[in-house]
C-alpha cells in the first residue's frame, strides 16, 4: 500500500468514527501544522477563523503542551473566549483531543461525534489512527513533490 493510500484509508476511518467532524494538525512546527485535515462543517470553520479562536482555543493550548487525551468538557475553565461553548452551539458534541509526538513536531487531533460519547474502543482506535498518521507523515519535507501534493490535496477532499 502506498503512503498516500495508507493515509487516505486512515482518514476515512477517522471520519467514520468522528461523524460530526475532526481537525487533525499533523507535525506542528513553530505553531504551524505541516498538514491540516478538517472535516467540520464549513460554518464552524468560518466561525472559528473569523474569531481568531486558534489563538485562545484551550484544546490547541492543551495539545501543544501535553501528550495523551483530554475531554473538551475538562477544559471549559480554561476557555474565557468561549470556544468550546461555541463548538457545542455548532453541533460539535463529545469533543476530545488526542495529542502525540515530540513538542517540536506535535500532532493534535480535535475529535467530535454525534450521539453517545466515544467508547473506550473508539478512543483506542482513534489514538492508534492518529499515531499511525503521525508516523506515516514523518519526514514530509523529504517526500517527493508528487507525494507531498497528494497528501496536501487530501485536506481539501
Amino acid at each position: 500500500m502506498t503512503k498516500v493510500a495508507a493515509v487516505t484509508e486512515r482518514l476515512a476511518r477517522l471520519q467514520a468514527i468522528c461523524d460530526s467532524g475532526f481537525a487533525l494538525a499533523i507535525h506542528i512546527r513553530y505553531t504551524r501544522p505541516t498538514i491540516l485535515y478538517r472535516t467540520y462543517q464549513q460554518d464552524w470553520i468560518d466561525h472559528y477563523s473569523e474569531r481568531g479562536f486558534m489563538l485562545s482555543d484551550p484544546v490547541v493550548h492543551w495539545g501543544l503542551t501535553n501528550i495523551g487525551a483530554v475531554n473538551w468538557a475538562d477544559l471549559t475553565d480554561q476557555d474565557p473566549q468561549g470556544v468550546i461553548r461555541d463548538a457545542l452551539a455548532h453541533g460539535l458534541h463529545n469533543g476530545w483531543t488526542y495529542a502525540t509526538g515530540p513538542q517540536a513536531s506535535r500532532t493534535i487531533a480535535g475529535l467530535t461525534k454525534s450521539g453517545a460519547d466515544f467508547t473506550p474502543a473508539q478512543r483506542a482506535e482513534v489514538s492508534q489512527i492518529v499515531d499511525t498518521l503521525h508516523a506515516l507523515t514523518d519526514g514530509f519535507e523529504t517526500f517527493s513533490a508528487d507525494i507531498q501534493a497528494a497528501l496536501l490535496a487530501l485536506s481539501s477532499s
